[in-house]
């Protein structure tokens, strides 16, 4: 077998790095879209399980000039009362949207393992003022 006719096999029998290149840089975002999500410290002032939905917690967060109301899928992971007077990190530019009743003014941001059999908080280290940019 020639050089060639080898070269041609190995290539049609492997997937190309162009096209698996091609795949992940279809989730990229550009350095200008990250930029207009606006992360934001948020002071947790009250917390409480949502009547309505056996998964969320209702949150009312301090952005620092502004209150605001955040559901969050952290019932069975965060005891409600365990959360208040916690910094965590929120999306504060995302659109309100009502989640069983209730409005979420915001996303709270988490970690979780891939079965969701664990989720943590994103929280701030120290003490820092509410209102106050992550980025």
């Amino acid at each position: 077998m020639s050089e060639n006719e080898t070269a041609a096999n190995e290539s049609a029998a492997t997937p190309s790095a162009a096209n698996e290149t091609t795949a992940e840089e279809s989730n990229l975002i550009n350095i200008d879209d990250f930029f207009k999500v606006k992360l934001r410290v948020a002071r947790v002032t009250e917390s409480y399980d949502h009547p309505n939905a056996d998964k969320l917690i209702v949150l009312k967060v301090d952005l620092g000039t502004e209150q605001r109301q955040i559901c969050a899928g952290l019932r069975g992971h965060y005891e409600a009362a365990s959360l208040v007077g916690k910094n965590v990190v929120v999306v504060a530019n995302l659109a309100p949207r009502k989640m069983r009743g209730e409005v979420s003014q915001g996303m709270l941001l988490a970690a979780s393992s891939e079965d969701r059999s664990q989720v943590i908080l994103v929280t701030t280290d120290d003490n820092i003022a509410p209102g106050s940019s992550v980025g």
